[in-house]
């Protein structure tokens, strides 16, 4: 038996605590919030007409049965303590210029009807030949990627790749170029690349091997969990505590102790004490690890690249607008959006708020998180990250919050869905308030910037090891879990 001390209780903390803890191992969870879930927030809001409830982090969650493994794997059923409810559609994608919004679907075949119904027949056949290189590209990844540990480009390139496998992932080529080589309707082209902002990247530079993405999610499906995914965090920790994992919220880990090349235990702000562990498992973004709690300038070295942030709307709306469960609205210029967001410091261009951003609105219809005849609506912007530098906004700055909290209102009317009459509340959370309540650097929702190779699950002393959405193999709610899984894996049972 090891005495593991695991450092966060986001999804990627819990989900490796209840495993070990399944194994045989002694483990201790420190929080620095009072509250557990990490990026998977919540917020209520209580009005006259009845208590609206945000999930303020991840809305939709993908690849179900890794859940399900993990479940199974710590002695449980998933469905014993969530309930999973499948989207169709998974997103209505509402483009530029009028015409026919397009709704995603977890079956191939009636998604490609629904394409040709859209867009043409040759939208249709241009979308299933790109849909059968994801494919293998899916394939590939899962098995010889997402469930093992790659430290290195090193790893990757000893990985038995066949010819095919190669010729899909297609090294070299950015998403953006798959999707203008693969598809001729300018709609889809802008649908693909949106995928590339579920690693925090532009898609004019993130992989294409990132075509991985929308298969996951369009070959498996798209899923809410009634009362919210912030029931999700809520389970582990229902999970952890049945296994007799110690879970401490408000103790934050100033330190990690590793001399003579091995970890040794951890160090708590206001406890004089160290916390003596035979394993450390760092739940918190690997640039906070390498620079606060193990300063280690080669690792920190690579971790410049951050991905985007978001700029965040809680409504409460009254009455019905009939949206779907995730919706999303194009602009005209997808590339005046990534221009703004990144910014090009090397030309000394800064990066500023979109003037015509993309926006994302979650409307779950679900009696427990909203009044009736009223809908609480999750409204999503990609936006640079907070700092000073070149790349980032100071989101602090007075005013600038409200003020582009208006613009954001104000897109939205002109794209026909106009409900600033309507509103009963609005909150604002922006890239600062993410750094503030999860510790997320400069509130960069997924760490480094997407890529097939993120900071590895191993750290440099014997006995660390990283999960979470910074680390391999990713962001979002599977990618995290399976972080989890690999690292458990990797450190074994006690018996």
């Amino acid at each position: 038996m090891a005495r593991i001390v695991v450092v966060g209780a986001g999804v990627g903390g819990l989900a490796t605590a209840a495993r070990l803890a399944a194994t045989g191992h002694q483990v201790t969870v420190f929080e620095r919030a009072g509250t557990v879930g990490g990026k998977l927030g919540r917020y209520t809001h209580d009005t006259p007409a009845g208590s609206f409830h945000f999930d303020t982090g991840p809305s939709l969650l993908t690849l179900p049965e890794v859940f399900h493994d993990l479940f199974e794997a710590t002695g449980a059923k998933l469905d014993e303590y969530l309930d999973l409810i499948p989207l169709d559609p998974i997103v209505r994608h509402v483009f530029p210029g009028g015409g026919p919004a397009l709704d995603s679907c977890a079956d191939p075949m009636e998604f490609a009807t629904r394409i040709g119904a859209a867009f043409g027949d040759r939208a249709a056949a241009d979308w299933q030949r790109l849909w059968r290189r994801a494919a293998r590209v899916w394939n590939a990844s899962s098995r010889d990627i997402l469930r093992r540990t790659v430290d290195s480009p090193r790893d990757l390139a000893s990985l038995a790749w066949r010819v095919g496998d190669l010729a899909a992932i297609a090294p070299g080529r950015t998403l953006r170029g798959l999707g203008r080589r693969h598809l001729s309707d300018p709609r889809l082209r802008m649908m693909l690349d949106r995928y590339a902002t579920y690693t925090g990247a532009d898609p004019r530079r993130a992989p294409a091997a990132l075509v991985a993405v929308p298969y996951a999610e369009l070959a498996f499906g798209g899923w809410y969990l009634r009362g919210g995914l912030g029931t999700l965090a809520d389970a582990l920790l229902t999970r952890c505590l049945d296994l007799g994992v110690v879970v401490q919220t408000d103790a934050t880990v100033t330190r990690i102790d590793a001399t003579g090349g091995r970890v040794h235990g951890v160090r708590l702000a206001g406890v004089t004490a160290p916390v003596p562990a035979d394993v450390v498992v760092a739940n918190v973004d690997a640039l906070t690890v390498y620079r606060d709690l193990l300063p280690h300038p080669r690792r920190l070295a690579g971790l410049t690249d951050r991905s985007l942030a978001g700029f965040v709307l809680l409504l409460g709306v009254s009455g019905s607008t009939g949206l779907a469960h995730h919706n999303v609205f194009f602009p005209r210029d997808y590339d005046a959006e990534f221009d703004a967001i990144f910014g090009d410091p090397g030309r000394g261009v800064r990066a500023r708020p979109a003037a015509d951003p993309t926006v994302f609105v979650t409307v779950a219809d679900d009696p427990m998180v909203r009044p009736a005849g009223h809908e609480a609506w999750f409204v999503l912007v990609n936006a640079p990250r907070q700092g000073t530098a070149a790349g980032a906004v100071d989101w602090r700055r007075p005013g600038l919050a409200d003020a582009y909290a208006d613009r954001v209102l104000d897109v939205l009317a002109r794209r026909g869905m106009d409900v600033r009459d309507r509103l009963l509340f609005r909150e604002v959370r922006t890239p600062a308030d993410l750094d503030a309540a999860t510790g997320a650097p400069g509130g960069s929702i997924y760490g480094t910037a997407g890529g097939l190779l993120r900071p590895a699950n191993r750290g440099p002393a014997n006995g660390l090891w990283l999960v979470g959405g910074s680390t391999h193999p990713g962001g979002g709610l599977p990618m995290v879990t399976l972080s989890a899984q690999i690292v458990a894996d990797e450190i074994g049972p006690a018996w």
